[in-house]
């Protein structure tokens, strides 16, 4: 056993990305090799990579540098969204082996023969036309919860996005693969499954380019609700104009959904939406947040905004700012706008000064950290029940409520991954919510 191969992986980016790293190193794992982790010295190094912003590009380099200190004789190698958009600047990266596309990085131990460093990062990469099959995958033994991928590929033009270049048309897992790996993860003791894929509110789209739908996002949340064993089922994140009212009203009724929604909305600007090619304009945005509100006042709802976009004037900003400002949301995740190639906003005039970007972008992180609060104190004194995680945080373990509310509590090993009804309390100095337990009679 001593010659078994140490593999060891890093995940850049989103929920997606996590799912497919999980679903590669379970597929070393088969190949007889041992998954440790990324501080341990390994025999190879994988990468999976983003390209959503310029910071994932920078960052790759330093973890590339990490996995070269740890063992300057590794094989590394690189899959993922950048890898396909950039690969030859992966490659010439100092200690890279290996780079791999969309459509190959499923086949990595193919690749792979006695992890014998190159002078020159090797490059295996597709045309992005040729990402037109499904590969299914979800992340397990890495956290309390599991991501569980439903759909690839998107098939929008939004003119800031390189993703329908890095991962290809929008396609979609069969509702029968998502119930079996649903069942799967239900049977390894995770309490929450998160729903994850490029655009999911598009899902039921088949294999190559098949545009027809085979069953709807209504009817796959509707399926999964029915598999045994799962306490808590979470959409990651749905365009506002995918987000039907059947689905809001199903998840307010689920037996598993959790009342919490995270919805891109981008601009609070007709004008900026229609320069970025978004699918809906902020009235219909306005809707589903009433909507939610309506069924779930509880509910929490996560939005996803861009600062800085080519065009966007002062004017603009304050419009997209009150427009946030005056919704009732929870939460935000603000992206300051990079150019990235081979995208239209990228020749587009009307650019904004990078001092007025981060400018911006601090107004609405301020703005974001008001709204959570908000959020929290509107919970205090409810009844809500807790996912505790794993880990050890200053004496305290964390987790979170159903409506993704984040609590805190002395340390207690017994608690993680275990789920208990609670009383939300105050809110601490770090922003967490203090709990009680809730005694339960049996």
């Amino acid at each position: 056993m001593e010659n078994r191969k140490k593999v060891a992986f890093y995940t850049l980016g989103c929920k997606l990305n996590f799912s497919e790293t999980s679903t590669i190193a379970r597929n070393f794992q088969d190949e007889g090799f041992d998954r440790v982790d990324f501080e341990e010295v390994a025999d190879m190094y994988v990468i999976n990579t983003c390209s959503v912003t310029e910071n994932a590009d920078k960052q790759f380099k330093q973890v590339v540098k990490k996995a070269m200190k740890l063992n300057n004789k590794a094989f590394v190698a690189a899959v993922g969204c950048y890898a396909q958009l950039k690969p030859e600047e992966l490659a010439a990266v100092d200690g890279v082996d290996l780079v791999l596309g969309a459509t190959e990085k499923f086949k990595i131990t193919d690749y792979i023969n006695d992890l014998s460093k190159n002078d020159m990062g090797e490059v295996h990469s597709c045309e992005i036309s040729e990402a037109d099959f499904y590969v299914g995958s979800y992340s397990i033994g890495d956290r309390t919860r599991a991501f569980l991928k439903v759909q690839d590929g998107c098939d929008y033009k939004c003119t800031y996005c390189t993703i329908p270049l890095a991962r290809g048309i929008s396609r979609s897992d069969e509702l029968e693969n998502v119930l079996k790996n649903a069942s799967e993860i239900s049977k390894q003791n995770i309490k929450e499954i998160v729903l994850t894929g490029v655009n999911i509110g598009d899902y039921g789209k088949g294999e190559f380019g098949n545009k027809k739908h085979e069953h709807t996002f209504l009817e796959l949340v509707q399926e999964l609700d029915k598999v045994e064993g799962i306490e808590r089922l979470r959409i990651s994140s749905i365009e506002p104009n995918l987000l039907k009212n059947e689905t809001i009203e199903f998840v307010s009724k689920s037996r598993t959904f959790v009342p919490h929604f995270h919805i891109p909305l981008q601009s609070g600007s007709n004008e900026i939406l229609k320069l970025m090619k978004r699918r809906y304009q902020r009235e219909v945005y306005t809707e589903r947040v009433n909507k939610i509100r309506e069924v779930m006042p509880h509910a929490c709802i996560g939005v996803d905004v861009i600062v800085g976009f080519p065009g966007e004037t002062d004017e603009h900003f304050l419009e997209t700012y009150h427009f946030l400002n005056e919704m009732d949301i929870s939460y935000l995740h603000v992206f300051t706008y990079s150019e990235r190639d081979n995208t239209e906003a990228a020749d587009m005039s009307g650019v904004v000064a990078a001092n007025v970007r981060s400018k911006r972008s601090k107004m609405l992180r301020g703005l974001s950290v008001k709204k959570r609060r908000a959020f929290y104190e509107s919970q205090l004194g409810s009844n809500r029940t807790v996912l505790f995680e794993s880990e050890n945080k200053e004496g305290y373990i964390h987790g979170f409520t159903e409506n993704y509310v984040k609590v805190k509590t002395p340390w207690n090993p017994e608690l993680v991954n275990t789920l208990h009804p609670i009383n939300l309390t105050h809110i601490d100095e770090d922003g967490s919510v203090r709990m009680e337990f809730i005694e339960v009679e049996v």
